[in-house]
This record gives C-alpha cells, structure tokens and sequence, in this order.
C-alpha cells in the first residue's frame, strides 16, 4: 500500500463546458481518490485530491487527458492538506 497523498491542481485549456469537472468526480471515485474540483473564474479548473500515492498519480495522468471534448494545455500540482471527508465533490 503506498503513502498518503494530497495536492492542489490547476488544470489550463479547454477544461470548462466540457463536463470536465463531472468526469473528474467520476474518475475520483472510480480511483478511490476524496477531494473537490471546482471551475474558476479565469477559465481553468481546480480541485483538490488525496487518496493513496498510486491512486492520485493514476488520477492525475488521467487529468492530463481529460473527457473527449476536452483539451488541457497544463496541470499545475502544488503540496495540499489531506481532505478529512471521504468522497469527492464538484464544487460551485
């Protein structure tokens, strides 16, 4: 079983009206992975994943595909504080 991870992301490019944001919950869920991601006012989406080492890794290269319609030019993956909820929520 590998570490405890948790990292704040910022995804840039075509990330928003592409149901980016429900596809990311689903492949959250899908990895085991709680967190958040919400959509923000400059046009990038961002969130919040913690889980397993393995499965955030898995989660974000995931991310850097996205849902079909999408495109991602980027990921920015910064250090975050474990999440104390189980599950994974889209944000407003």
């Amino acid at each position: 079983m590998s570490e405890t991870k948790a990292i704040h992301v910022v995804i840039r490019g075509r990330v928003q009206g592409v149901f980016y944001r429900k596809w990311t919950q689903a492949r959250a869920r899908h990895h085991g992975v709680a967190g958040w991601v919400r959509n923000r006012a400059d046009g990038a989406v961002e969130g919040v994943f913690s889980g397993s080492a393995d499965a955030v890794d898995a989660l974000v290269a995931e991310c850097r595909d996205g849902p079909p319609a999408a495109r991602v030019d980027g990921i920015d993956i910064t250090a975050a504080e474990p999440v104390s909820t189980r599950g994974f929520a889209v944000a407003d």
